[in-house]
Order: C-alpha cells, then sequence, then structure tokens
C-alpha cells in the first residue's frame, strides 16, 4: 500500500500540478470528511489562487481514479475520505451531524458469517449506523 494521496497520484500516472498537490495534502491531514466546501476552505487557507472550481475537479478525478472515495451521511452533502484508510465503519449523530468512526471485531465476525451462510466469500463492505445521542452531552 502506497502511504501518501501525492504518492499514489504518482503512481497512478496523474500530472500533479502545485494546486493538485496542496489538495492532496489538505485531503491527507483531515481527519474527518470534508465535503468540497469544507476543503476549498482548507486548500484555498494554504493558497489562496487556488478555486472552487479547481478543487471540484481535483476531487473528481482523485474519485475516479480510486485515491478518494465518496462517502454520503444522509446530510445531502457528497464527503470525501482516502480510499485507502484502514477499514472503519461510520455512526452519524443526527443532532450533530458528528461522525464517529469505529471497528468492532464482533461486528466484522458476524458479516462473516451472515455472508457465509447466504454462500458468499465477502469481499468488502460499508457499514453506516444512524443515531441520537442516549444521553445529553
Amino acid at each position: 500500500m502506497i502511504e501518501t494521496i501525492i504518492d499514489r497520484c504518482a503512481a497512478k500516472g496523474l500530472r500533479m500540478t502545485d494546486q493538485r498537490r496542496t489538495i492532496a495534502a489538505a485531503l491527507e491531514e483531515s481527519d474527518d470528511h470534508p465535503d468540497v466546501d469544507e476543503l476549498f476552505a482548507r486548500a484555498s487557507a494554504r493558497d489562496p489562487r487556488i478555486s472552487l472550481a479547481t478543487v471540484y475537479r481535483t476531487v473528481k478525478l482523485f474519485e475516479e481514479s480510486g485515491i478518494l472515495e465518496k462517502v454520503d451521511f444522509g446530510d445531502g452533502r457528497a464527503r470525501y475520505e482516502d480510499a485507502e484508510r484502514e477499514h472503519h465503519d461510520h455512526l452519524i449523530d443526527l443532532k450533530t451531524g458528528d461522525v464517529i468512526e469505529f471497528v468492532d471485531p464482533e461486528i466484522e465476525a458476524l458479516q462473516e458469517k451472515i455472508a457465509a451462510k447466504l454462500g458468499y466469500r465477502l469481499t468488502g463492505h460499508k457499514m453506516e449506523l444512524y443515531g441520537v445521542p442516549l444521553k445529553k452531552r
């Protein structure tokens, strides 16, 4: 697995302009799931010459190249995360919009068991749980 988004872009033969590098660096440093507007704000803070259109085109290119993955948490915003991040599932707080990443070995094992019971071998999955906090924070 190639470590950085910039390295993966190079490995796929994508031409990396300074602006694409800036956008890739902003993605690398994201520990959340930014939408294009959030990514534009982060990238333009580094380089004010970057336009929103450039961010849209770059995100589309990275997605089509398998570098980024689009995620939709039901709030009408397409968000993005590194396609090669470690596997994880999502719990979306419907009150705040917070996205909590988690991995649960029991859930993973159960999914494998269900697939096998139905005559399949899992090759991947996505799980998104939606909820509200039981207690006020």
